[in-house]
């Protein structure tokens, strides 16, 4: 029995499957992780929007799912994703990961840009 918090969140580590990449951290609520479970494809709790969303569901770059893991307190959830489009992040990298942090603090891009976040692309 899976474990959210307080708020009714659990946080999700979304990698993908071919690679082994993070491409990112979210959260969903129960809802999301039921739509996720039934779709086959990745749907999440935005906690700065306050409300539930598929990924991609804008920019067309969704996750489909290969598999479902829970750790061993059951408090966090593992989804292994095929990422269609090339990117994860809303960014236009690939993953979330793409700054290096510096011994001075200062970040470091370490990865180029799949597309041009300020582009509106088609949804699906």
């Amino acid at each position: 029995m899976l474990k959210f918090d307080r708020q009714g969140l659990i946080p999700v580590v979304i990698q993908d499957d071919a690679t082994d990449e993070v491409l990112m951290v979210a959260f969903m609520n129960e809802e999301a992780f039921q739509l996720t479970r039934e779709t086959g494809y990745t749907h999440l709790y935005s906690r700065s929007r306050n409300k539930l969303w598929r990924k991609g569901e804008e920019s067309g770059k969704v996750q489909e799912v290969c598999a479902l893991f829970v750790n061993c307190e059951e408090n966090s959830v593992l989804l292994r994703v095929i990422q269609h489009g090339g990117a994860a992040c809303h960014e236009g990298y690939k993953n979330c990961y793409y700054r290096r942090i510096l011994p001075d603090g200062n970040y470091e891009v370490i990865a180029q840009r799949v597309f041009d976040p300020t582009v509106v692309y088609h949804k699906k």
